[in-house]
């Protein structure tokens, strides 16, 4: 596993160019160099450091350059929005660095005492995890560095488009009220932020059968959604004036056309495909402007255990949301689009965050932003669970965002 997740991240950045590596075009987007190198931090920072014995780091100035955000670790950490300033070190060395500490790993896996294994094992899950958020992020962040650039060049030019195809008419599909659970609860992996399961308490209500699509996204466009305060939060309606939105992140008008910028190049907007790249103010002007709402997160997850993890992973390898196809039941639950809920992250009931550094790495952002469910198109298949709990600012629009619509029964 640890093999496979950690080339599954030079995959992903082979085609890229030398110069693409270093770039950061907004403080949100890390560069794609660090990104590789920062994973590699994580491992050598909580697993090698700790456990293999007589283990010397691979630059001792690297423990402040890639550290993200841990304040517990001691010798601070260099500032986010600056991190696309450092033209070293080089590329080369940080392959080198992601070598060496493979060896290391792959030396400490095979050599770690009976004791220390639990241990061991533990924070090996949260690093691959953790390198698979990355990947994703890498892929997003890639998206927003290209986007930048006038020429909005292709990360891979051969990525397939979708097929023109109809989608299903939207469904009410109903779900009972009631006590349901909601949260992580048996064996396996998950983030402590997805635990304890507990008991909630749901109303009836229906849960529209698939993503919002471009078509209808630009219907809330064209009778315009973006000019009309009483659609808006307050925060939401400062950011349309102020950066002045007038359609989802990547889309331009080019001759009365609509196109958007893909990880294959600029594309026509697909009329079928989920609307991505819009924030959650976004989502719940356009729920106001449809007469419905977004959904909590506990009904989501209460639906979505209704149906199995399957959908249009990065390993679909379109890296971009497709259209929906089936009829009478729940539709892209999982993969394409993340999807906005009406949840604020917050700790469930009875959570606690683990002792030392790692107790950071979900806890302390439990205030001002808003959750969201079910992977995307750039999130790899083994990562996502009906518990997963993703979270961003309200404002944020550069990953793969999408909605889903729903009503009380």
């Amino acid at each position: 596993m640890y093999r496979r997740i950690r080339q599954a991240s030079e995959t992903l950045a082979a085609p890229l160019e030398i110069e693409d590596y270093v770039i950061q075009a907004t403080l949100e987007a890390s560069p794609p160099k660090w990104h590789l190198a920062h994973v590699s931090w994580f491992f050598e920072t909580f697993l090698l450091s700790p456990f293999l014995k007589g283990y010397q780091v691979f630059h001792p100035d690297f423990r402040y350059i890639f550290n993200s955000y841990y304040d517990q670790i001691s010798g601070g950490y260099f500032p986010r929005p600056q991190r696309g300033l450092l033209s070293r070190p080089t590329v080369a060395e940080v392959y080198r660095y992601r070598q060496y500490v493979d060896g290391h790993m792959e030396k400490l896996i095979r050599t770690v005492s009976d004791k220390d294994w639990p241990q061991v094992n533990d924070r090996l899950r949260i690093g691959v995890n953790h390198e698979q958020q990355h990947q994703e992020l890498l892929l997003t962040d890639i998206k927003f560095n290209l986007a930048f650039n006038p020429l909005r060049p292709a990360y891979r030019s051969d990525l397939p488009a979708s097929e023109p195809r109809n989608v299903p008419d939207t469904q009410w599909m109903p779900f009972d009220g009631g006590q349901a659970t909601i949260g992580f609860s048996g064996d396996g992996f998950a983030f402590d932020n997805e635990v304890p399961g507990h008991k909630v308490t749901l109303g009836d209500y229906r849960l529209s059968s698939r993503p919002v699509t471009n078509a209808g996204y630009q219907e809330f466009i064209e009778d315009g959604g973006y000019g009309n305060p009483a659609l808006w939060l307050a925060d939401g309606w400062r950011i349309v004036r102020t950066e002045d939105w007038t359609a989802p992140l990547y889309w331009e008008r080019r001759d009365g056309v609509w196109v958007t910028m893909t990880l294959g190049g600029p594309r026509p907007v697909a009329a079928t495909e989920p609307v991505v790249h819009v924030s959650y103010y976004e989502a719940d002007a356009y729920a106001t402007w449809a007469g419905r709402r977004l959904p909590t997160e506990a009904e989501w997850e209460n639906a979505a255990g209704t149906v199995p993890v399957k959908g249009n992973f990065v390993e679909s390898g379109y890296l971009h949301p497709l259209p929906a196809a089936g009829e009478g039941e729940l539709l892209q639950m999982y993969g394409d689009v993340w999807e906005w809920t009406q949840s604020a992250y917050l700790p469930y009931p009875g959570y606690a965050p683990p002792d030392g550094a790692l107790g950071e790495y979900n806890g302390k952002f439990m205030c001002g932003q808003m959750v969201m469910r079910g992977g995307s198109c750039a999130t790899p298949t083994d990562h996502i669970r009906p518990s997963y709990r993703n979270f961003f600012y309200p404002r944020d629009r550069w990953q793969f965002k999408g909605f889903r619509l729903a009503e009380d029964a």
